[in-house]
């Protein structure tokens, strides 16, 4: 039985037998002293413990834990006792007894908190437990050394901190000599990451209850006996984002140079800090800006952010601050099912693995290679249910490697000069390899049009639609198409949504709905790039703000057209190039003016577009007319005979 089990065996166990407590973080509070007893050194059970009654089972660990408090008065008071009851305790502690936290292979104690803490540490503040894999991505990605100053500015509960000492405890006699810091506002959570190093055997009392981002010049105050910033070797963390979140009084953000509002030199290409301050800054930019500070010139850090923090328009200045100040090594993305494991639901936000190494100077004298990478697999699907793939494992296997072959021409790891970065955005799908292998290969066959190309020369209008608000929905039956409304080249016949004729005359020439014109999904998580036809029967309907309309101002048949450029938007190769284009803004993705960008492959040959745009022509027809007859059937069965 794994740890994991043995933990889900006991919480369901004693949630059922633990009287005078039925949560869980009361039921975690009396596990946490039954593993200090029994992982405490000479308090084995002197007798067979699955034989033994429970009056002297529990007898035994309660003197124990008497020890343990006593060697531990900053974690336990000196009134704490074991609350479970004889039969309950002899209970839990035959299966813990098992549990060996150092010589365990896993990491035990994370084990526990997820098991009884993943509900009830809900997110609150951006605060997620990370999830193992991705601890163990990034501290194995920084080759930690015996010697290293390792912090963890927003320890959560330990688990970065633990991953680093198990690491390590091969390689040293004394884990408590191992130089491991953790900081966290929140003081419960502080106080897990002291019982998790303690039972690891570390210093649990380098964790300190504090404000990373208030801290400066290594917090010289008495209370905190911190080194400076500068003098770490290693920072691992995942610290709280979120774009609501206060993450700095004004006078503590003043001291940040990613708390000022940026402007781009054209002359440079590079992203400058103004005098004026920002009016609001998510906790994950100064973060970042505050990990960077930790580190000695040529220390590493191994981070989780944002996928926008690192490819959004938005955020482009951090970015670059980030290639300015850091040889960037890693950047992987994960999939959004990465966190649905944390906590209630967890959150499908998608994020990225990051790894960098402080520059020893302020100037980059040569060009260096980053590891790109996409995970499909993370070992959990996005309802948190455990699947056997996990793709951290081969695409550390493949940075490992540290050649130019495994893994050149797949998305799941692969490398990238740093001068070829575009618009400083690190995002891995943007410089997806398969793409221009594929479009390369078209050159001979295919005329490659940029589509702002078109755009600027007035073949292709494009514009998008507006939004309604909820309290226009169901007011007419007129539809409100919506991203979900477009599906296989058609707009649904029954959209969920009507407006009514004040509406939609208030749209109407705005939004100048034709016969021909393509809508595309441009804002969403799963349909970005779906298209539709509008018809003759669509021409009343009002189109949401996340839809472009496309229209070709003037069809030529041998050239280009409405039925043609709905073939080759939906193909499989602007479709990736959709997917490696769109950027993510928290939880929702958007393809935005990047769809400027796209190159469209259309067939050199004439006969061979005249050929798509006829099949096109006709699944059009055919379909939108079964949807039309659909439609009048089932009016027909409402309606009196004649």
């Amino acid at each position: 039985m794994t740890a994991r089990e043995t933990f889900q065996d006991v919480r369901n166990y004693l949630a059922g037998q633990f009287v005078g407590a039925t949560r869980d973080e009361h039921i975690l509070a009396e596990v946490v002293k039954c593993l200090f007893a029994t992982n405490t050194v000479g308090s084995a059970f002197p007798g067979n413990i699955d034989l033994a009654p429970a009056v002297e089972i529990a007898r035994h660990y309660r003197v124990v834990f008497k020890g343990v408090r006593a060697e531990y008065p900053d974690l336990f008071d000196k009134e704490d006792e074991i609350l479970l009851g004889p039969e309950a305790l002899a209970w839990t502690m035959r299966r813990l007894s098992y549990l060996l936290v150092e010589q365990s292979n896993t990491d035990v104690i994370g084990d526990a908190y997820e098991i009884f803490m993943g509900s009830a540490l809900r997110g609150q503040e951006g605060q997620f437990f990370t999830p193992r894999n991705a601890i163990e991505f990034l501290s194995q990605a920084l080759d930690l050394k015996p010697t290293d100053v390792v912090i963890d500015p927003a320890c959560g509960s330990g688990g970065f901190l633990a991953a680093a000492l198990m690491r390590l405890s091969g390689r040293v006699t004394d884990r408590s000599s191992l130089k491991v810091f953790g900081i966290d506002k929140d003081a419960s959570l502080v106080r897990l990451a002291r019982i998790h190093l303690a039972l690891l055997g570390a210093d649990h009392g380098r964790i300190f209850n504090s404000d990373s981002i208030a801290i400066h010049n290594g917090a010289k105050s008495p209370s905190l006996s911190l080194p400076a910033e500068g003098e770490y070797d290693v920072v691992l963390t995942n610290p709280p984002f979120g774009a609501r979140i206060v993450s700095a009084l004004p006078v503590i953000a003043a001291k940040y140079e990613l708390a000022r509002k940026w402007k781009f030199d054209r002359v440079s290409g590079h992203w400058y800090a103004t005098q004026d301050m920002a009016s609001r800054v998510p906790p994950q930019v100064l973060f970042l800006e505050k990990c960077v500070r930790l580190l000695r010139p040529g220390g590493r850090c191994g981070m989780v952010v944002p996928e926008s923090l690192l490819s959004s328009s938005q955020y482009r200045y951090v970015a670059d601050y980030l290639i300015r100040n850091t040889s960037v090594k890693i950047v992987a993305g994960m999939p959004e099912a990465l966190f649905k494991t944390s906590g209630k639901g967890g959150t499908h936000t998608k994020t990225c693995l990051l790894v960098f190494e402080k520059r020893k100077d302020a100037a980059r004298k040569s060009k260096s290679s980053i590891f790109f990478a996409e995970a499909k697999w993370c070992g959990n699907d996005s309802r948190g249910r455990t699947t056997e793939r996990d793709d951290t494992v081969e695409i550390l296997k493949l940075y490992r490697s540290g050649g130019r072959g495994a893994g050149a021409e797949s998305t799941l790891g692969f490398w990238l000069d740093d001068c070829h970065i575009e618009d400083s955005c690190l995002s891995p799908r943007r410089y997806d390899p398969s793409i221009a292998k594929q479009l390369s290969g078209l050159k001979s066959s295919h005329e490659l049009v940029r589509f702002g190309d078109l755009v600027d020369q007035g073949v292709i209008m494009l514009s998008t639609g507006n939004e309604v608000g909820t309290l226009a929905y169901g007011t007419g039956d007129i539809p409100f198409v919506r991203t979900s409304d477009l599906s296989n080249w058609e707009i649904k016949a029954d959209p969920k949504h009507g407006v009514g004729e004040e509406t939609y005359s208030a749209l109407r020439a705005k939004q100048d709905v034709r016969e021909g014109d393509i809508l595309m999904v441009k804002d969403g998580t799963y349909l970005i790039g779906t298209c539709a036809m509008i018809t003759k029967y669509d021409l009343r309907m009002v189109f949401q703000s996340h839809i472009y309309k496309i229209r070709v101002q003037h069809p030529d048949s041998n050239y280009l057209n409405s039925n043609l450029l709905l073939a080759v938007l939906s193909s499989d190769l602007v479709q990736s190039q959709i997917r490696s284009r769109r950027v993510t803004h928290d939880i929702i993705d958007s393809l935005g003016s990047r769809i400027l960008d796209l190159e469209l492959p259309l067939p050199v040959n004439v006969e061979r577009r005249q050929e798509i745009t006829a099949l096109v022509e006709k699944v059009i027809l055919d379909r939108v007319e079964a949807r039309e007859l659909a439609r009048k059937a089932r009016r027909l069965v409402g309606e009196a005979a004649n």
